[in-house]
C-alpha cells in the first residue's frame, strides 16, 4: 500500500498540495455532514418530548438568550437552523464533487498529454521493443483509470471514512449497544473485503491487459483491412477480438460486482439490526415504548446516511485495488523516461523552420569508426565504419538483407547512438546537439506514413495551417515532380489522401515524401529504399525526381534496385555490419572486384 502510494505522489507530481487543500475541504464537509444528521436528532428530540428544554443545558440557554415563550418557539428557530444547515451542506457537497470531477478529469489529460510527449521524445530504442497498442492504452485507457479509478475514489474514501467514523461516534450517545453492533457489522464488511483483496487487483491486471490486446487486435485487423479483404481472415481479427471482450467484461463484472459485495451484506445486517433492536427495546422496557421513537429517529437517520458512505466507502477502496494496476504502467513509464532526461529535451517549435538551430556545413560528414549493437545483443550490427561524405554529393549503400544498411542510416539519422566512433560534419560531433543535426536532415523511407488530410498538409508535415508558406510548397512540390498530380486531382492541394494514402498511388506517395522533405529544406536527404516497392516506370519517375537533385543535396540512398543508384557519386558495399567495399558505380556494381548480387 505504501508503495503505491509513493508511486501516486510521484504520478501526481507538484499537484500534492492541491491535493491537500481538497482533503482538508472533504474533512470539513464530512464534519458538516455529522453535525447536520446529529441536528435532525436533536431536533427530533425537541418535538417529542415537552421537558427537553429543562433536561438539556443547550436548549435551556438558547431558549433563555432568544427571550423565547414557548417549545413551539424554539421548535421553529432550532427546525430553520437544521434547513439552513442542510442547504449550506448540500452547497458544500456538490462543490466538493465538483471539484473532484474537475481535478480528476484535468489530470487525465495532463498526463495523457505528458506521456504522448515522452513517447514522442523517447529514444528510438525505447520503441524498438514496445508495441503501440501498450503505449495507446497507457495514454487513454491507463490514464483514465488512475485518475477515475484511483485519484477520485481515493478522495472520496477520505470524505466517506471520516463520515463513517463519525455517524458511529455519533450512535455512541444515542447507545452504546447499538455502536457495538454496527461496529461488528463493519469489522465484518472490511474483513470480506480484504479477502476479495487479491482477487480484485488480478481481475484489474487482467481487465488492463485485455484492453490492450483489444487495441493491438484492431490496429492489426484495421491496419491491413486490404490484405484482411483480400484473404478473408476477417473472421480471425473477429475471434481475437471476440476473446478480448470476454476477458475484459468476465474480469470488470467480476470486480465490480465483488466490489459491492460488502455493501449489501451491511444493509441486511442494519436493517436486521434495527428491527431486532426495536423487539428488544420494547421487551425490556416492558412494551413502553416511550423515548423509542426519538431513538429510533436518530437510529434510523445514521443508519440511512452511514449506508452509502459505508457502500461508497468499501466501493473505492475495491475500485482502487481493481485500477491499481494502472499505477504501475504509468509510474514504470514517467520513471524510465524521465529519468533519461528525455522531458528535458527542447522542444522545437514546428513552425519555427527559419530559426531552427542547425549545424555549420560546409564541407562535409566523417564516419569514424562507427560501431554499433542493438541492446541486449551480442552481435555486432556495424563494426568500425569509416568514411566521408561531401557535400554535393551522392552515396549509395548497397549490401545483402542484414548487411547493415538501415542499421548504418539509423545511426547516421540520430535515432540510434554509436557505442563505438563519432560521426562528425565539418569537425563537429552531430551528439554536440543532436537536435540540430537532426533538423539538417531529411528522410524518405519505403513506405511513406500519411495523415488522413489535404496533400497540402502532408507535404508540409508537423506544420500549422496557418503557418504553411506557400511559396516554400511550390518549390517543393516542382521539384519533387508532383505538378501533373495536383493539377489532376479535383481540389488540387486541398484534395484528401486518405488514411495512410490509400488514395494515391506507391509512386505519389514517394514523391509526396521527397517533397515533405524538400519543404523542410533539408540539407541532407536520406532514401531508406525510396523505390524498392514500385514498378519499373514508376521507379524510373522517382528516380528522376531523385536525379534532380544531386549536386543541390547530399544524398545517402540505400538501394535494392542498383539503376536508383547509378548516379551516386561514391558506393560502399556493406556485409554483416562492415564495409567491405567501395568506389564508384563502375568499381563496385560493374566491375569484375567484386561479385554484387542483389536482393
Amino acid at each position: 500500500m505504501q508503495k503505491q502510494l509513493a508511486k501516486s505522489f510521484y504520478i501526481l507530481d507538484g499537484r500534492q498540495r492541491k491535493l491537500i487543500l481538497m482533503v482538508m475541504l472533504f474533512l470539513f464537509v464530512s464534519i458538516i455532514e455529522v453535525v447536520s444528521t446529529g441536528l435532525v436528532g436533536q431536533f427530533i428530540s425537541l418535538a417529542t418530548d415537552s421537558d427537553l428544554i429543562a433536561k438539556s443545558s443547550f436548549f435551556n440557554l438558547v431558549y433563555k438568550w432568544l427571550d423565547l415563550n414557548s417549545q413551539s418557539q424554539l421548535l421553529i428557530v432550532f427546525g430553520g437552523l437544521v434547513i439552513a444547515v442542510f442547504y449550506f451542506k448540500s452547497f458544500l457537497s456538490f462543490f466538493s464533487q465538483k471539484i473532484i470531477f474537475e481535478f480528476g478529469f484535468k489530470l487525465q489529460g495532463e498526463l495523457a498529454a505528458k506521456l504522448m510527449n515522452l513517447y514522442l521524445d523517447a529514444p528510438y530504442t525505447f520503441h524498438l521493443n514496445r508495441n503501440s497498442a501498450s503505449l495507446i492504452q497507457n495514454i487513454i485507457g491507463e490514464t483514465s483509470r488512475f485518475t477515475q479509478g484511483v485519484i477520485s475514489p481515493g478522495l472520496t474514501c477520505v470524505s466517506n471514512a471520516v463520515i463513517t467514523i463519525a455517524l458511529v461516534g455519533l450512535l455512541v450517545k444515542v447507545n452504546v449497544m447499538a455502536m457495538v453492533v454496527i461496529s461488528g457489522i463493519l469489522l465484518l464488511s472490511y474483513v470480506l473485503m480484504l479477502s476479495l483483496k487479491s482477487k480484485i487487483s488480478l481481475w484489474g491486471r487482467q481487465g488492463s491487459e485485455a484492453n490492450t490486446e483489444m487495441i493491438r487486435v484492431i490496429n492489426h485487423g484495421l491496419g491491413g483491412l486490404k490484405e484482411t479483404k483480400v484473404i478473408g481472415c476477417e473472421s480471425y481479427f473477429e475471434n481475437q477480438m471476440e476473446t478480448q471482450i470476454k476477458k475484459y467484461s468476465s474480469s470488470a463484472s467480476l470486480a465490480l460486482s465483488f466490489g459491492n459485495l460488502p455493501r449489501y451484506i451491511i444493509e441486511a445486517f442494519l436493517i436486521s439490526f434495527l428491527i431486532g433492536f426495536t423487539f428488544l427495546f420494547l421487551a425490556t422496557n416492558q412494551g413502553n415504548a416511550k423515548g423509542l421513537s426519538a431513538t429510533l429517529g436518530v437510529f434510523a437517520l445514521v443508519s440511512i446516511r452511514l449506508l452509502p458512505a459505508v457502500g461508497n466507502l468499501l466501493t473505492s477502496i475495491n475500485g482502487i485495488r481493481y485500477s491499481a494496476y494502472s499505477i504501475d504502467k504509468i509510474h514504470l513509464d514517467l520513471k524510465e523516461l524521465e529519468n533519461a532526461n528525455i522531458s528535458k529535451k527542447i522542444k522545437l517549435v514546428s513552425s519555427g523552420l527559419n530559426t531552427r538551430p542547425i549545424l555549420p556545413f560546409t564541407n562535409g560528414i566523417t564516419l569514424e569508426n562507427v560501431t554499433y549493437s542493438y541492446p541486449n545483443s551480442q552481435r555486432k550490427s556495424l563494426e568500425g565504419i569509416s568514411f566521408y561524405i561531401r557535400k554535393g554529393e551522392s552515396v549509395g549503400l548497397i549490401g545483402k538483407s542484414g548487411a547493415g544498411k538501415t542499421t548504418l542510416v539509423d545511426v547516421i539519422l540520430g535515432l540510434l547512438e554509436t557505442q563505438v566512433g563519432d560521426i562528425k560534419v565539418d569537425g563537429t560531433s552531430i551528439y554536440t546537439d543532436l537536435r540540430a543535426w537532426q533538423n539538417m536532415i531529411g528522410y524518405v523511407p519505403q513506405s511513406i506514413f500519411l495523415v488522413d488530410d489535404t496533400l497540402e498538409k502532408n507535404i508540409a508535415f508537423g506544420v500549422s495551417e496557418h503557418l504553411i508558406d506557400s511559396q516554400r510548397l511550390k518549390k517543393a512540390v516542382l521539384a519533387a515532380q508532383l505538378e501533373e498530380l495536383i493539377e489532376q486531382l479535383p481540389n488540387g492541394l486541398d484534395t484528401m489522401v486518405g488514411e495512410r494514402g490509400v488514395l494515391l498511388s506507391g509512386g505519389q506517395r514517394q514523391r509526396i515524401g521527397i517533397a515533405r522533405a524538400l519543404y523542410h529544406e533539408r540539407e541532407i536527404l536520406v532514401f531508406d529504399e525510396a523505390t524498392a516497392a514500385l514498378d519499373n516506370e514508376t521507379e524510373g519517375l522517382v528516380t528522376e525526381a531523385i536525379k534532380s537533385l544531386s549536386g543541390i543535396k547530399t544524398m545517402i540512398i540505400i538501394a535494392h534496385r542498383l539503376s536508383t543508384i547509378e548516379h551516386c557519386d561514391h558506393i560502399y558495399q556493406l556485409d554483416k555490419g562492415r564495409v567491405i567495399n567501395s568506389g564508384s558505380y563502375n568499381e563496385v556494381v560493374l566491375g569484375k572486384k567484386v561479385q554484387y548480387e542483389s536482393i
